[in-house]
């Protein structure tokens, strides 16, 4: 007989499983970025959901399925409000759902923000591991000073052994000064020093994190980036099509990444091709490809986000749970047999 209950996981119960698990984390996504390489998932374009008069506003369905040492099935639907920040609320919320492969019931409802921020950090970290090579990472750049790019900081230190600061611009300086503040205390030996503008972001490090709020490009000019950057471009409409153009361009998917008004669906526009497009991340992982192409551009790495990231992070979080019995279970949530018919 199958189970007609529920296990519900909260923001606190979801972060006491995977704090401190960077090194974990990334394998995992390291794993699900080779399974969809070799053909192991089933990921449908996400959806957006996005509101009459409220264009900054969206909530967004990504469903997947991943195999290979995975073998999970479900969604993560995540809302994105960018004037929740004024309110002090976070821009996004989200919830995970799992689903039994055998039966197709759900079974887990997970709490999805902090997933979701995992995720996109051990992604970030992953691909600039990989991109920068034995290059000693001393210094790493961040735009946009919101938890996104916070988890990012952590991942970085917890990759790079020799990384001793990190430079953080925002629009708005209060934003850049709490950060600096916070990350002087969680990050502990690490500078962190706030910039005046992105030329000095850019300048004082070769590695650098986008994770903005930007609907649409704002910075235009290449000179910006110096030739041997790497550059994490997480929030995805940073970048003008011109600059994505002239750089040696890595993907998590071309399919995904070439919609929704992103910097490279953009760049596709223009070009009217994708042969800008040197590699996906999966394609470096299994060696497919070579790190960088054209040692005298920037390599940007251009994430879509793809929902098999959620749901192999929630997978592992909901082993863990079982394990620990961990969460609250809610009995009969599902209807029985006898309730359906």
């Amino acid at each position: 007989m199958y189970s007609d209950s529920v296990l519900i996981l909260t923001a606190k119960e979801v972060l006491s499983l995977i704090s401190d698990r960077e090194v974990d984390l990334m394998d995992i996504v390291k794993s699900a970025y080779e399974a969809h390489a070799l053909g192991e998932s089933s990921l449908p374009h996400s959806s957006f959901l996005r509101f009459p008069g409220q264009p900054q506003n969206r909530i967004i369905a990504l469903p997947a399925y991943l195999g290979n040492r995975f073998n999970v099935a479900g969604v993560k639907w995540i809302s994105s409000f960018p004037d929740n920040v004024s309110q002090n609320l976070d821009r996004a919320s989200a919830v995970v759902i799992l689903n039994n492969l055998l039966t197709g019931r759900v079974e887990a409802i997970l709490e999805g923000s902090i997933i979701s921020a995992k995720r996109a950090a051990a992604s970030a970290a992953l691909a600039a591991k990989l991109l920068c090579g034995r290059e000693q990472i001393g210094s790493a750049g961040l735009v946009g000073c919101g938890p996104i790019n916070f988890e990012i900081a952590r991942f970085l230190r917890a990759t790079f052994p020799d990384l001793q600061r990190f430079k953080v611009y925002d629009l708005d300086p209060s934003r850049a000064a709490e950060f600096k503040v916070r990350g002087q205390e969680v990050f502990g030996q690490i500078d962190v020093e706030v910039a005046s503008d992105l030329n000095e972001v850019f300048g004082s490090a070769t590695l650098v994190s986008m994770a903005t709020t930007a609907g649409a490009p704002h910075i235009f000019d290449p000179a910006l980036i110096r030739p041997a950057s790497t550059i994490l471009h997480v929030s995805l409409r940073d970048l003008s099509p011109e600059i994505i153009l002239s750089s040696d361009n890595v993907v998590d998917d071309i399919d995904h990444v070439c919609r929704a008004e992103t910097s490279v669906h953009l760049a596709e526009r223009l070009s009217g091709n994708r042969d800008f497009i040197r590699c996906t991340i999966g394609d470096i992982i299994r060696g497919a490809a070579g790190a960088r192409g054209d040692g005298n551009r920037p390599v940007v790495f251009s994430p879509f986000g793809l929902g098999i990231l959620d749901l192999a992070v929630s997978k592992f979080i909901y082993d863990l749970a079982t394990a620990q019995r961990l969460g609250k279970v809610i009995e009969s949530f599902l209807p029985s047999a006898i309730e359906t018919h």
